[in-house]
Formats: structure tokens, C-alpha cells, sequence
């Protein structure tokens, strides 16, 4: 959460910490980190956030998962823990742990595909114990993917509405344009 709370002011925007509900219905969008996805969601629950969260997404606040925050946007999963719940609001099928364990976390330089100049050039992205894309629904644009060997492409960025996600970790290296691109949404 550090490192995106610190990308957030960097790019102007007021950052809160959210761990109560009262907290969520303070903000105008959210960001959901990366971490482990089942714990997240169990100390959602625990902390009685995890319906109002889901809520919010579900009647249009902006939010932005990176990594396990992709999985717990994820309206479907595979190789998911059993009764592991998500959030959704993102019409997509996310494979967890997908490009393995964390001695296969690599980094890449990405292009992504959106009408935002500032996006132009390829994001270097970070990639630890990260999910992938599987399925996504026609009302879901696909922003970004990565060549795997010997599997092609796969997608690691997505966008439907004002819900977007990344496989991997922008928050990490000081890149403040995905960041940006999210405080846009919000702005719209």
C-alpha cells in the first residue's frame, strides 16, 4: 500500500488509507494492492469491508486492482483457492499464480494499447507471483499483453468502465503513469 499511497500523491491525488467501511465512503476510487488475494478477501470479511467494497464496485466507483487486486476484480477464477471469493466487477477469467512461483517473477517492458499519449511509450513492468488473463468478456478492453514462451501473448491489463487492473506492479520503480491514468478515471 506504501508505494501506492506515495504514487497517489506524486501525481497530485489526496491518498487514504482504507480499512472500514466509513474510510471506503470518504474516497472516490480505490486501489486495491497487491499481496495475497485469499487473505486479502478473509480480512475483508474480517473487517467488515468486503460487502461494501464489493458495493461500490458494483454501482461504478473507480478502482484499480494490481496483481492479487486483479484477482480479487476478477469476476472468475482458476486455480483459485477452494471458496475463494472476489470482489468482481471485471467481466474476466484470472488464472492466480499464473507465470509461477516467486523465483519466476520477472520484469518486461509492455506497450499498451489506449488513446492516452502519455501511455505512448512501453511500461516497465514488474511481475511477482502474477496472475494472467484468461477470458474476458467483449464489453472488456484489453490495454495490455506479454509474450510468454511458448504460450504467446498474454493479457496483464484491462480496463471495463472505471474498473481497470494490472497483472503486475506499477507502484513499483516510480512510473506514475498508470497511476495518472487512474486518477483520470476518477476525474471523468
Amino acid at each position: 500500500m506504501r508505494e501506492h499511497l506515495h504514487a497517489l500523491t506524486q501525481v497530485n491525488a489526496r491518498a487514504v488509507t482504507v480499512r472500514r467501511a466509513a474510510e471506503l465512503d470518504e474516497v472516490d476510487g480505490l486501489i486495491i494492492p497487491g499481496g495475497e488475494s485469499t487473505t486479502m478477501a478473509k480480512l475483508a470479511r474480517t473487517f467488515e469491508v468486503f460487502e461494501p467494497i464489493a458495493s461500490r464496485i458494483k454501482t461504478g466507483m473507480p478502482t484499480f486492482g494490481t496483481c492479487a487486486g486483479m484477482i480479487l476484480l476478477a469476476d472468475r477464477l482458476r486455480d483459485g483457492a477452494d471458496g475463494q471469493e472476489t470482489f468482481g466487477g471485471l467481466d474476466i477469467t484470472v488464472r492466480r499464480n499464473a507465470f509461477g512461483r516467486q523465483v519466476d517473477s520477472f520484469e518486461a517492458d509492455i506497450t499498451f494499447d489506449v488513446d492516452d499519449p502519455a501511455l505512448a511509450d512501453p511500461v516497465h513492468a514488474v511481475f511477482i507471483r502474477a496472475p494472467w488473463v484468461e477470458e474476458v468478456d467483449p464489453n472488456v478492453a484489453v490495454l495490455a499483453s506479454v509474450c510468454v514462451p511458448g504460450l504467446g501473448d498474454r493479457i496483464v491489463a484491462v480496463r471495463q468502465g472505471v474498473v481497470m487492473a494490472t497483472s503486475f506492479h506499477p507502484e513499483v520503480g516510480g512510473d506514475l503513469r498508470l497511476h495518472r491514468y487512474f486518477v483520470n478515471l476518477i476525474g471523468r
